[in-house]
């Protein structure tokens, strides 16, 4: 499990190029055959991926959670973004197509994960955070999925947002978790751009090829920066940082959050004429 720890944004204002994607960018996600667990010191969330081939590969707490097993204090939401796969849970299994969701509650101790076809396999992309009750697994459709279509082919954001795990939809303690899809036209993400405060998020942009990359715009409101994101990539926010970008062409990004409180809309907007 790779550590990230927490960044001052006024220390984020010096960084370089290569600094930002040191701290903020985890760009090394979805290796065939494993799974990679980024542990971030920003309200302890957890960023990850397993991509099972032949073998089942089954999630263990390691040594940096001190913990008996994985989500012996935290809870989970996982998404597939690949091929059809299985996730067991203390015996039970989820199917997950692609674009499927899976809430996995805390004290869940046994958990594997297993691809139809190890020729098209499953990419499911893991977040979890600290917990501090109990709460049901929940399989999620995105059919199923609060959904909200917002913007406009005029402001190149036409865009259809699916909350999978949210209050009112599927209860957890603290994680929610979304993903946004961009029309074909639509650029632009999370612009007008805010902050949340009680929050922090991570994105996980895909559905780009590999000659087409995001533009990041991260930083405080009036000290923006930018980080190049490619095909499958992550990056981690700080709750006083925008999270916002512009891509080449359209693309899909998962965002999951966590921090002091669950609500949607508790958002800091940062006017258009006040960004810098």
């Amino acid at each position: 499990m790779e550590l990230r720890t927490a960044a001052s944004p006024k220390d984020v204002r010096g960084y370089d190029t290569e600094r930002l994607r040191e701290e903020f960018l985890i760009d090394d996600l979805f290796h065939p055959g494993e799974i990679k667990l980024v542990y971030s010191h920003i309200d302890r969330i957890i960023t990850g991926s397993c991509v099972p081939l032949e073998t089942p590969l089954k999630l263990e707490a390691g040594d940096e959670l001190r913990a008996e097993y994985f989500l012996e204090r935290r809870e989970m939401g996982v998404i597939n973004i690949g091929g059809e796969g299985t996730v067991t849970v203390d015996g039970t299994e989820y199917h997950l197509r692609h674009r499927d969701g899976l809430y996995i509650g805390r004290g869940s101790r046994e958990i594997t994960m297993t691809s139809a076809d190890a020729k098209d396999p499953a990419l499911f992309y893991l977040n979890s955070c600290p917990a501090h009750t109990a709460y049901p697994t929940v399989y999620i459709r995105p059919e199923d999925c609060v959904r909200q279509d917002l913007g406009s082919q005029e402001s190149c954001n036409k865009r259809t947002i699916r909350k999978y795990i949210l209050p009112g939809q599927v209860q957890s303690c603290q994680l929610v978790m979304g993903m946004t899809t961009l029309e074909s036209g639509s650029v632009w993400n999370t612009m007008p751009c805010h902050t949340h405060d009680r929050r922090m998020e991570v994105y996980l942009y895909f559905d780009m090829p590999d000659d087409a990359f995001v533009v990041h715009l991260m930083g405080e409101g009036q000290q923006t920066r930018h980080i190049i994101m490619r095909n499958r990539q992550a990056v981690i926010s700080p709750s006083w940082s925008i999270h916002s970008g512009v891509g080449t062409q359209a693309y899909t990004f998962i965002w999951g959050m966590c921090g002091e409180n669950q609500d949607f809309d508790d958002m800091d907007g940062i006017a258009m004429q006040d960004l810098m």
